[in-house]
């Protein structure tokens, strides 16, 4: 049944829509099956959306029609396909009228996924007008609470020296804390890896018990303070209230140097606003393990990486991860920085819209994945700054001379960095530094051609 009469309206004029501030706007990369046209094919997944089915039915009314989702732009050519949503569409919390993640989700990804016409359809980039904007709890914390903790200024206060413990698993509470310990010796903040939680060779309450003495004990010996993220994920949300608790307990004092890892991809929205209302007062770290299933290049059904990010400032995450722009091991391009500009400024340009975000706190990017000390350069040169949140797991454990000097060593990369200093100079009357082109010889040969020869005199 061709529904294009109903759902699609081609005169409709973006900045009409914008200026109305009535509809929330949605591109796709969108390709009919064959023998499917474009137009109808599209206007039967807008249908599909929001107030359609595939027949026409008695209990349609003048009301039903005027918020129907409706396409108003196609470009065949670029297989790109804009829909507009009304705003009195999506659902709101019967308990304090505000927006959901899981809704919008609902009606822009939803069962137009396995639409019998569409090829496949994946959502590239959205716009939230300022009217439903307004209803997301959006961040409560960032960067600049760490910042604070640390004792820097909360404007432009720089790089927070991170790592995940390697090996990610297997390690028992004990032999899990002193190497939290080592580095924090030279480094500031630690995250367990999102697999990490109450397996029985580290039960959560002995881990985190010892974690937090062997914090209490690494800033009584570098006399700075220190950080560290728990992961709080689990399928029951009490389990979760339960966890989080304990850990804060167990901090005592330092409560306010923890932040809570939720695994948002795989536990959903859900978790994540459950930690950002019954916790305001803590970090929370969005881990996106698994979002590649359905947000990789790869994937032409989904939404991509961008709207995932793009989501989780909505839903209030402190920080998240955003990969490493195609300068470590995950899959990346340096465009990807688009991702973190829409975290982090208050108004960016996405793939398709410009999005004001109205006043709404800053997501913090959390860059992970393959880094190392010899890689940051190149990586904060793509993106303009270093205010981010880095966490190294073999670029700190697979320093030669351990995991206190490897955390020094990105450090000492950072501020080579920041002063303009070439990174091989830097690293002549650093030897942390040092150590890590010796310790990841293959990225110094690749990066830094001839770096032996200068080092090597250096130290004769």
């Amino acid at each position: 049944m061709d529904q294009s009469s109903r759902y699609a309206n081609l005169s409709l004029r973006e900045s009409d829509l914008i200026a109305g501030g009535r509809h929330v706007l949605c591109a796709y990369h969108l390709k009919p099956k064959a023998g499917h046209g474009y137009l109808s094919a599209a206007a039967h997944f807008a249908a599909e959306s929001s107030t359609g089915t595939n027949v026409e039915v008695c209990t349609t009314d003048d009301f039903t029609r005027a918020v129907d989702a409706l396409v108003y732009q196609i470009d065949e050519a670029r297989e790109l396909v804009k829909i507009a949503f009304p705003l009195d569409l999506f659902d709101r919390n019967i308990t304090d009228g505000k927006a959901m993640v899981s809704s919008f989700l609902t009606l822009a990804v939803g069962n137009n996924q396995g639409m019998g016409d569409i090829e496949y359809a994946k959502l590239q980039d959205f716009y939230i007008p300022p009217a439903y904007l307004a209803l997301f709890d959006g961040p409560a914390l960032n960067i600049a609470h760490m910042w604070t903790v640390l004792g820097r200024p909360r404007q432009n206060g720089g790089m927070v020296v991170g790592t995940i413990v390697k090996p990610k698993l297997g390690l028992r509470p004990q032999p899990f804390a002193d190497a939290c310990y080592q580095f924090w010796l030279g480094g500031d903040f630690i995250k367990n890896d999102e697999p990490q939680g109450n397996q029985t060779f580290a039960p959560f309450r002995e881990t985190h018990c010892a974690v937090a003495d062997a914090l209490r004990r690494a800033q009584d010996k570098t006399g700075e303070p220190k950080l560290f993220s728990a992961n709080i994920t689990a399928d029951d949300p009490f389990e979760m209230l339960a966890r989080g608790e304990y850990v804060l307990k167990t901090f005592g004092e330092n409560a306010d140097h923890v932040a809570f890892l939720v695994d948002g991809f795989v536990a959903g929205p859900t978790a994540v606003s459950l930690v950002r209302r019954q916790f305001p007062g803590t970090f929370l770290h969005y881990h996106r393990a698994g979002h590649g299933a359905i947000t990789s290049p790869q994937s032409k059904r989904g939404y991509t990486a961008f709207c995932h990010l793009k989501l989780s400032r909505l839903q209030g995450a402190s920080g998240i991860h955003t990969g490493t722009m195609g300068f470590g091991k995950m899959e990346g391009e340096r465009t990807d920085r688009m991702i973190a500009y829409m975290l982090e400024q208050q108004a960016a340009d996405g793939p398709y819209f410009h999005q004001p975000w109205g006043g709404m706190l800053s997501t913090t990017p959390i860059v992970s994945g393959g880094m190392n000390a010899l890689r940051l350069p190149a990586f904060f040169s793509n993106l303009g700054h270093a205010n981010v949140i880095q966490t190294s797991g073999g670029g700190v454990f697979g320093h030669r001379d351990g995991a206190a000097a490897g955390a020094r060593s990105l450090r000492q990369a950072c501020d080579a960095w920041m002063a303009g200093i070439d990174l091989v100079s830097h690293a002549m009357d650093h030897p942390e530094l040092a150590g890590a082109f010796h310790s990841f010889a293959d990225d110094a040969d690749r990066l830094y051609p001839g770096w032996r020869d200068r080092l090597d005199r250096t130290a004769a």
